[in-house]
């Protein structure tokens, strides 16, 4: 079945579709076709993907909820299986790589059955369900974090290749170092979905430092819509200049000109931490049945590029107490971000395409002979 486009397979969330977008682009750049396959929730970035094709199947989650909630998620999985085999009789890809989410289930189990070269790539540092579910059925596994608890069986199918990250991540690498001019340039994200908790804490720590301390902190912060209005006011009345919203489109940029970032350590915002080169406080999100999170958070922190803080320690006390070292002395947040810079990948998604690529071709000839 050579010879086809490259079939990318991923759950309809920004943590599965940015790598699988990274790579489509570096695969384009060579002249590579390239089509999705995802549920309906990918169908808002409609046009952005740069695929020439995007296809949705039936998926579901059999986790949590009733037993019957499980097994119509089961039979639902089962049909999308159905339709993925048709649909890849009728594309006949070179390769389909799964990027994660129960999504990619019924486009990976079919590659399989038709004996179509297969790629899962993990994000974070601990596999989740459906790609444990999927590992021994690939015939190779990408890993953006080294992936310590994989069982022994399937460590020889792993390379750890990193995330690939997005244009807009890329380009945020050439930003220079900001300028060390006595102010605290401070980002706040809470991944894609916001979150509550620094809305909570991250103003509250800013408001409680000294007048002098306040005057030399520059805030950009992401906030759920019904949280700007507080979290504005809050900074309103300490004199503190900040910029709030719901959504940065170029949140790369925004880390490249910060000195520090607070986040929640999602593999994409660890990842891109990590490559552009910024000191960080990470709060994995608690009580993840996979704990994904702090697992990513662990690889930073090893290396010295970042704070990891449970989220029933990150209070208001803590934080302001942190901010105020920083802010006397924000030359300080220099070493970290050089640890964190040499821990990234930059050219993730160039490796994850050679290990793609590589794997169809092998198990091409491998079949021709």
């Amino acid at each position: 079945m050579s010879g086809g486009p490259v079939l990318l397979a991923a759950g309809g969330t920004g943590g599965h579709l940015f790598p699988a977008e990274a790579l489509a682009h570096v695969l384009e750049q060579r002249g590579v076709a390239v089509e999705l396959v995802t549920d309906e929730r990918a169908l808002r970035y409609g046009d952005s993907f740069p695929a020439r094709a995007m296809h949705t199947i039936r998926s579901a989650t059999p986790r949590g909820g009733s037993i019957f909630s499980r097994v119509a998620a089961v039979a639902r999985l089962g049909f999308g299986v159905v339709e993925a085999l048709a649909l890849l009789l009728r594309l006949r890809p070179s390769v389909v790589i799964g990027f994660g989410g129960y999504p990619t289930v019924p486009p990976l189990v079919a590659a399989s059955l038709l004996r179509i070269p297969t790629v899962l790539h993990e994000a974070n540092g601990v596999m989740g369900k459906a790609n444990r579910f999927l590992a021994g059925r690939v015939d190779a596994i990408a890993a953006g974090f080294p992936l310590p608890d994989a069982p022994p069986a399937l460590r020889a199918k792993i390379t750890v290749t990193g995330n690939p990250l997005r244009p807009n991540a890329l380009a945020a690498i050439r930003e220079p170092y900001p300028e060390i001019d006595g102010r605290l340039r401070l980002l706040v994200t809470g991944g894609s979905q916001g979150a509550r908790v620094m809305a909570d804490v991250v103003p509250a720590a800013v408001a409680a430092l000294p007048a002098e301390s306040r005057a030399k902190i520059i805030v950009t912060q992401q906030a759920r819509l019904e949280d700007i209005a507080r979290v504005a006011d809050v900074y309103e009345r300490a004199g503190v200049k900040a910029e709030i919203a719901p959504f940065f489109s170029d949140l790369p940029l925004r880390i490249a000109r910060a000195q520090l970032v607070i986040a929640r350590s999602g593999a994409s915002t660890v990842s891109e931490i990590a490559a552009i080169g910024r000191a960080s406080i990470l709060v994995p999100l608690p009580h993840a049945l996979d704990q994904d999170q702090a697992a990513n958070a662990a690889v930073l922190q090893a290396t010295g590029a970042a704070e990891v803080v449970r989220q029933e320690n990150f209070t208001p006390r803590f934080l302001s107490e942190r901010l105020a070292v920083f802010i006397g002395d924000p030359a300080s947040l220099k070493l970290p971000a050089e640890c964190a810079k040499a821990a990234g990948v930059a050219d993730a998604a160039q490796r994850l395409a050679d290990l793609a690529l590589g794997v169809a071709k092998a198990k091409t000839q491998d079949t021709e002979t």
